[in-house]
């Protein structure tokens, strides 16, 4: 868990340095704002943001059980950041999967994107949808497929 919070660190880190440059510099106002645009950016690429991450294997093992789809990013991404912010709750209902801490995952995105590691790459049924609209994302958290007939659906009377 604390490798998640790596980049947001060194991201408020940096900012503090750069305000207290500006703070010495005399501006104390574009100090203040440009400590609040860091803090905004560390947020938003923080565990706070993002649900937490598994593995390539684990979460297209859930997909099939559960129909819910596999969303492969990276921190640091716009993209990925736009998708998590615009499916607000919805992104809770997903399997996230970082490609920088699983190889797995890096190259499942490679092998349908070219080679590339172009995020996120959203796999739903099986099959890839590179940076696909958050609507049409949010539409297929909803519909998950139905629970097995078979299965036990509670307490037996």
């Amino acid at each position: 868990m604390m490798h998640a919070w790596v980049l947001p660190m060194l991201i408020v880190l940096s900012g503090s340095a750069v305000a207290t440059g500006q703070v010495f510099s005399g501006s104390p106002c574009g100090a203040a704002a440009l400590l609040l645009a860091f803090l905004a950016l560390a947020s938003v690429n923080s565990p706070l943001i993002f649900p937490r991450s598994i593995g390539a294997q684990e979460a297209q093992r859930r997909s099939l059980v559960d129909g819910r789809p596999v969303v492969f990013w990276r921190p640091g991404c716009k993209y990925c950041i736009r998708l998590r912010i615009r499916l607000g709750r919805s992104a809770r209902k997903l399997h996230w999967v970082t490609i920088w801490s699983d190889p797995a995952g890096a190259a499942a995105v490679r092998a349908v994107n070219d080679g590339n590691e172009t995020v996120p790459t959203v796999v739903v049924a099986g099959q890839p949808h590179t940076n696909p609209h958050p609507e049409w994302v949010r539409e297929r958290a909803r519909a998950r497929r139905p629970r097995n007939p078979a299965a036990p659906r509670g307490r037996g009377r």
